[in-house]
């Protein structure tokens, strides 16, 4: 069970969301290109959406596992049925990719059950039968890494090795038309170069302020002359319009216009990103567009990965947010310990704005 360069069919498992599988895509690329095998990607319903726009992953199973969070899961019927499209699925391996919060043995025990041969995974503590590839998790507890360097480590044990650590998608030509037909169609003419704010959170917890937003859009509007598109989902349009209306002027609401591939169609064209962290500075990362990141201090992992940006940290807002999971609240007490960090003003997001744009038109990249 060592070899794993002979594997033809791959089972990768992420359970959480389109950002975390943006982030685990690197190490999904080198497993393709090491092995050139057949990979089909389970996840949540959510994170499916990422494989539309990789094209090292020749297949998803959409599953919204009851061991991660989201916003419905599925039941004991809906496993017992995964586990035997698994088993019929004639996998030679699985890889389970986590953050260090997370158990990874109820996705162990999945491809353990399905008769999965290899089975590669960080776990805290012993796995016994259920790993055959078992990578002790020293995380955070001794060091904490970026979530592509944790994914790329972890695959480089059963010999995949990347020569592009980047994250990088597939856009095609028709998402391209399609996004720009829609924004047209609600009146962004392009005569003005147009920048995303995207304000939409998965958790509360990482809101950044409806009034901020408002105050910063009103100003980049008058300062430098741009279109403000807000951006989100389907559930995040009220969120969006009423950030148009409070904006004004040169505002539009995006909320539920765009599908996946038409986002980041729209993203590629944008002068600039402005976001909270989830998935958006992620897709923004991997089109190479320079990026603005509200983020609250929750997993330091998942800060911008390759391109040119400026991180504005914020603590949560509100004792009722702290997580109940005893490895987070270890990160917060040493990482960030009883100091609050303000929000960030309005001047200066818009000074980073106007640096961020200024260096990408005429100098060399920031990082921050």
């Amino acid at each position: 069970m060592e070899n794993w360069g002979a594997c033809k069919n791959l089972l990768v498992i992420r359970s959480d969301n389109l950002g975390d599988v943006l982030m685990s895509s690197p190490a999904i690329r080198a497993i393709k290109r090491s092995f050139g095998c057949k990979i089909t990607l389970l996840t949540s319903v959510a994170g499916a959406e990422a494989a539309k726009l990789l094209p090292e992953v020749d297949a998803a199973i959409a599953v919204n596992f009851p061991w991660a969070k989201h916003g419905s899961s599925a039941d004991e019927q809906d496993v017992a049925a995964l586990v035997s499209q698994l088993r019929v699925g004639g996998f030679d391996g699985c890889v389970v990719f986590s953050v260090y919060s997370q158990n990874t043995l109820p996705a162990a025990m999945l491809a353990w059950m399905a008769g999965i041969p290899r089975r590669l995974a960080y776990c805290r503590e012993n796995p016994y039968q259920l790993l055959t590839h078992w990578v002790p998790d020293d995380e955070p507890y001794t060091r904490i890494r970026h979530q592509v360097v944790r994914d790329l480590d972890l695959v480089e044990r059963i010999g995949a090795y990347a020569t592009d650590d980047r994250i990088t998608i597939e856009v095609s030509a028709e998402a391209d038309r399609s996004a720009m037909a829609k924004l047209n169609r609600i009146g962004v003419r392009r005569q003005r170069p147009f920048v995303i704010f995207h304000a939409g959170v998965s958790e509360a917890k990482r809101a950044f302020p409806e009034a901020h937003w408002i105050a910063l859009a009103r100003q980049a509007i008058r300062i430098h002359q741009v279109e403000v598109l807000f951006t989100g989902n389907t559930a995040e349009k009220s969120l969006t319009d009423r950030l148009e209306e409070g904006s004004g002027e040169g505002a539009f609401s995006l909320g539920g216009l765009l599908d996946i591939a038409e986002f980041a169609a729209a993203i590629r064209q944008s002068a600039l990103v402005v976001s909270v962290n989830t998935a958006t500075p992620h897709l923004t990362a991997a089109l190479g567009r320079p990026l603005v990141v509200l983020y609250a201090q929750t997993n330091p992992q998942h800060t911008p990965w390759r391109c040119n940006h400026v991180v504005f940290p914020y603590s949560i807002l509100g004792e009722q947010q702290t997580s109940r999971n005893e490895v987070i609240r270890y990160v917060d007490r040493i990482r960030y310990g009883s100091t609050k960090t303000r929000l960030p003003s309005t001047a200066e997001l818009l000074d980073a704005i106007q640096v961020l744009l200024r260096r990408e038109w005429f100098g060399e990249p920031v990082y921050q």
